[in-house]
């Protein structure tokens, strides 16, 4: 981020540190435009499916190609909200959409990682090519390893499907890494909220787009 760019997204798994280090982004560059997450952005069908059996909706009754049409219709009226000569920051970018819909039709269609991934990515099509720095932050490197830190963060225990489907999608997420569906990955796995910042920052360049002032 040498340049400032259109969007900055951070991503990861639920209890991550997202919202923290979202909002301490914010504060530190009055440039970025905060614009939280998709459905901020496109309330009435997200209201519509929560007013039922929400967790329902979207394990059984929901298609993938409609869970994935929400969030992408989501994700567009995000970006439309966009000041010019601002940088959108965004909780969860378009990859984590992508992730979150692949980790659903895993548990929900009984299709590999990979597999899913192909039917999503499928149904995004061109609408995947927003320009956008993503950061992904991930509490391990290893998938269970991963879900067992952020699942001992929760208020209370997960139940029913949503530990499978937690699991999936810290599998999905290392499955985007390792094909560089990001712009960068840290690893937050024993290191403190403003370790991981520094990390950030140094990914997005922050401090010379600042010094250098290019807008």
């Amino acid at each position: 981020m040498a340049q400032a760019q259109d969007f900055v997204s951070l991503n990861g798994p639920d209890n991550v540190g997202k919202t923290t280090q979202l909002v301490r982004l914010a504060e530190r560059w009055d440039g970025f435009q905060p614009l939280g997450a998709v459905h901020e952005h496109d309330p009435e069908p997200w209201a519509r499916v929560a007013a039922g059996d929400y967790a329902r909706w979207w394990f059984e009754t929901s298609t993938t190609v409609e869970l994935t049409e929400m969030l992408l219709a989501g994700h567009a009226k995000r970006a439309a909200t966009r000041e010019a000569e601002r940088t959108g920051l965004l909780d969860r970018g378009l990859p984590m959409l992508l992730a979150v819909a692949t980790a659903t039709c895993v548990v929900k269609d009984g299709l590999r990682v990979g597999e899913a991934s192909k039917t999503v990515t499928g149904i995004a099509g061109s609408r995947a090519a927003v320009p956008e720095t993503s950061i992904l932050l991930l509490p391990s490197l290893d998938a269970e390893r991963s879900y067992a830190i952020t699942s001992t963060r929760e208020d209370r225990p997960w139940t029913g499907i949503y530990p499978d489907y937690q699991r999936t999608l810290h599998a999905v997420l290392l499955h985007q890494a390792e094909r560089g569906s990001y712009t960068a990955v840290v690893d937050c796995e024993n290191r403190s909220p403003d370790d991981v910042h520094d990390d950030v920052i140094a990914h997005l360049g922050l401090n010379r787009l600042i010094d250098g002032n290019p807008r």
